[in-house]
């Protein structure tokens, strides 16, 4: 890809979940550094791994694929992206064009997921727009709940920041009812 190319993307990986997975945390499309490795938030300044990590008091679980996804699934997380295939500049979420969604219902119709929510502003507006219709048509009404993203370009928050606004996952996870956070927020990037 060339500086100042759009490029269509297709998802080439799928979501990461099992039959314990209660929450979904959904991306809006790979970066680039994630589509080289075939897994999810695996650009090396971007400060998912390190919020989740603190979210559950543990290390930050290595660079390897294997093992983020087993610590993703140890705490009943499910992993996907709201876009299956858009047109995109670099990892520009503001370009994104073209968007074919994932089958979300399709995961929803395999595991006891309840609460979705998105990293960054884009990622909810596009679940909003292509994903909830959907849902709400196959008779799903997931509550939904839009975070900030953890990519370095959301440089206003800082990592104890985003693991503030991320305390909703636990709540969900330790049977606590989160906070309702209006999806309207506009978290910034």
């Amino acid at each position: 890809m060339t500086a100042g190319s759009v490029t269509h993307v297709t998802h080439e990986f799928g979501p990461i979940w099992d039959d314990r997975s209660r929450v979904l945390i959904l991306g809006s499309i790979p970066s680039p550094s994630s589509r080289e490795a075939g897994f999810y938030y695996m650009f090396p300044r971007n400060r998912f791994w390190p919020m989740l990590a603190a979210l559950f008091h543990q290390p930050v679980p290595g660079p390897d694929p294997a093992v983020r996804a087993r610590f993703a699934l140890n705490h009943c997380i499910a992993l996907w992206d709201v876009i299956q295939e858009c047109d995109i500049h670099g990892a520009s979420d503001a370009s994104i064009t073209n968007v074919v969604p994932t089958d979300i219902a399709g995961l929803l119709d395999r595991a006891p997921i309840g609460t979705i929510f998105t990293t960054g502003r884009k990622a909810g507006q596009l679940y909003r727009r292509y994903c909830l219709p959907i849902l709400q048509e196959k008779g799903y009404r997931p509550t939904m709940i839009n975070l900030p993203s953890t990519s370095p370009a959301n440089a206003a928050m800082s990592l104890a920041d985003l693991i503030k606004a991320y305390q909703p996952i636990r709540k969900v996870l330790d049977d606590k009812e989160p906070d309702r956070q209006d999806t309207r927020i506009d978290y910034g990037k």
